[in-house]
């Protein structure tokens, strides 16, 4: 992942746009565009071919609309053939006609386009970009894209729920999101590739903590009901429901799959449950209240916190049976491994502490002091990052050297927002700090702040901020789109293909300077009719289209179907209203009577403003409906003469 903003200058996307011009590829004979293609220019021969999201699947004879397909760009030396490593592709997929009766656009055009892009005017398909997703305390998911601002708003979706969410675990091709519900008294399910909640799984209990186990073969769901759910990933069913103990509960997982911890807070117990059979083998005594649990995959030992007593206690994987008592302080709470394995940290609020415990020795090896409560850790290669309660600065602990008994912790801080970290006036278990991708880079939700920071090592201060929109981010999470190198010289991203329709495969190589289209054709997905995907129609409701700059404006919709029947529970209609690039407003509307949708906003300023609609679950991408002036008290009373 990468700032893909900050790789590109200007100069060089000028370049690229006029080389461009001469790299068109087309079809002969207007047959459909080939899946794979092979271009050689300065020095590098590459194949592009778009193929099953599975690597074991062959290539599908024809790509469909809605299939989810791997986009891969694979370069190696033209004379040997050697694969060529660290190119760090860009690569956009684009339509090849801005209408049916129009030309195919060029390749330089297809570059322009994409390297400055509009509102209107974006790729289809953006194979560089990563989201940042919060999780808020209003019931929704803002999705925020860093390397795009239309208006000096990131904001591309609004998820909501059905109710707040408490905890999320996503797949590993980050295709699916997995949100516990605790008001809804069960798990939503939001595809990340179209943004939108497709089914919800009833648990008929209160869910709290989420985890996917390893090979992601099933969802653990604890609830307040003293237990856990196991759910199974490829059907979304509830195949089995454990009793464990009262909770809180925390869930850990053996790195070969066969066991699973789940710690019962209040019961003072670890259930171990065997996967395979989904039996619960034993519960484990330790005689005290649990706070904390995290797995060692390099010890091989499922450790737990014991605040009362100030001790960690490690739990053998194999035997089920507690080899380890280590004394650290009362008040010992959150416990996170560091990616190694082999460190723990324990963070104490009561003592405002960190120590540092060795799975290899178990034992504390490192103590050190840190700011007002601290209650969440997250690791980059070189760093801990410490959020803390009672205080906005986060706390860097250095990695390097810390396997050493004895001696001082390095640290270094900076100021994660205005506010403190646990402020705010919902709380999530999901973590509020990070990392970005970039293994130097953390992101830091400040719920107070409503307002996600985003922080580089070796920066003083955070390099900027993502608003929130006036939404309290109670947890963070990326999702990355970008073209990643899987094996040496192969660049490739999982997507889930557009409409039917002629694109261009866009790739551009910085050194090089390489810019190429690839054709690419795609088919209407199996059984879909002439005019899928036009589900509604959407219709203004506004009686006066100039307003008094300052004062309410109440923008009214009506939706219907095909048949021109009102269309009414549609939870993600969304406005978007733009004043000349400059400023803007993004929010769902409101459920009125018979299929209206309202929602009133406040321009702040004379001039003319586009209001926007989407709805993703009708298939409705942004579409203006309507232009509405601001005016000064001057120009309406001219306008009333």
């Amino acid at each position: 992942m990468r700032m893909f903003a900050a790789v590109l200058t200007t100069a060089a996307a000028v370049a690229f746009a006029a080389a461009g011009a001469r790299a068109q590829t087309t079809s002969e004979g207007g047959r459909p565009a080939p899946a794979a293609d092979r271009v050689s220019r300065e020095g590098l021969t590459i194949d592009f071919a778009v193929g099953s999201a599975d690597s074991s699947a062959p290539m599908p004879e024809v790509l469909r609309a809605g299939d989810n397909a791997a986009v891969r760009f694979t370069i190696r030396a033209g004379g040997s053939g050697t694969p060529v490593s660290s190119l760090n592709p860009a690569a956009w997929v684009a339509l090849a006609r801005a209408r049916p009766d129009a030309p195919r656009a060029t390749c330089g055009d297809q570059a322009r386009q994409a390297l400055s892009p509009g509102f209107n005017g974006r790729p289809e398909l953006d194979l560089n970009s990563y989201y940042v997703l919060a999780l808020n305390a209003d019931a929704t998911i803002s999705v925020v894209d860093p390397l795009f601002g239309f208006g000096g708003s990131k904001l591309l979706a609004l998820v909501p729920l059905p109710s707040p969410g408490e905890d999320w675990a996503l797949t590993s091709d980050q295709n699916r999101l997995f949100v516990s519900m605790p008001g809804a008294r069960g798990v939503a399910v939001v595809d990340t590739r179209s943004w939108t909640v497709v089914t919800s799984i009833d648990l008929g209990r209160v869910p709290s903590r989420v985890a996917l186990q390893p090979d992601e073969a099933y969802l653990w769901v604890a609830d307040a009901d003293g237990g856990v759910s196991i759910v199974q990933l490829d059907t979304l069913r509830v195949v089995s429901r454990l009793a464990t103990g009262s909770g809180p509960h925390q869930i850990a997982f053996s790195d070969d799959n066969k066991f699973a911890f789940v710690a019962n807070s209040a019961a003072g117990t670890v259930s171990v449950v065997d996967i395979r059979r989904l039996q619960t083998l034993e519960d484990v005594a330790l005689g005290a209240p649990i706070a904390s649990m995290a797995y060692s995959p390099r010890a091989r030992v499922a450790y737990v916190t014991l605040p009362d007593e100030g001790i960690v206690a490690g739990i053998d994987a194999p035997t089920h049976r507690v080899i380890a008592r280590i004394p650290t302080a009362p008040g010992a709470a959150t416990l996170a491994f560091a990616p190694d394995g082999r460190l723990g940290f324990v963070l104490n609020p009561r003592t405002n502490s960190v120590s540092v415990v060795d799975a290899a020795l178990n034992r504390v090896v490192r103590t050190t002091a840190v700011e007002k409560g601290p209650d969440q850790i997250a690791f980059s290669s070189r760093f801990a990052y410490v959020r803390h309660r009672d205080s906005e600065i986060v706390v860097m602990i250095a990695l390097e050297g810390l396997d050493a008994e004895g001696g001082s912790i390095s640290q270094l801080d900076f100021p994660g927002g205005q506010h403190p970290g646990g402020g705010g006036s919902r709380t999530s278990l999901a973590p509020s700090v990070v990392r970005s991708g970039t293994d130097n880079a953390v992101l830091v939700a400040n719920a107070q702040d409503k307002a996600i920071y985003y922080y580089q090592e070796g920066m003083a201060a955070p390099m900027g901020q993502f608003s929130n929109y006036g939404r309290e981010p109670t947890a963070a999470m990326i999702v990355d789109r970008s073209l990643r190198e899987t094996t040496p010289g192969v660049y490739e991203s999982v997507v889930r293909l557009p409409a039917a329709g002629d694109y261009d495969a866009l790739v551009v190589i910085d050194r090089p300077r390489i810019v190429h289209c690839f054709p690419l054709s795609i088919a209407p997905a199996t059984g879909s009719a002439p005019e899928a995907g036009l589900t509604a129609k959407v219709e203004p409701l506004v009686r006066e289209t100039i307003v008094r700059s300052g004062s309410p404006m109440r923008i009214a919709l009506r939706l219907t179907d095909a048949g021109g029947a009102p269309l009414a529970g549609v939870t993600d209609a969304q406005i978007l209203v733009v004043a000349a690039g400059v400023w803007q407003v993004r929010d769902l509307l409101q459920p009125q009577a018979k299929g209206i949708y309202a929602l009133t906003v406040v321009p702040p300023a004379p001039g003319l403003y586009d209001v926007y609609f989407t709805a993703p679950s009708r298939q409705m991408p942004y579409q203006r409906v309507f232009t509405f002036e601001a005016a000064s008290e001057t120009r309406l009373n001219r306008a009333s003469r």
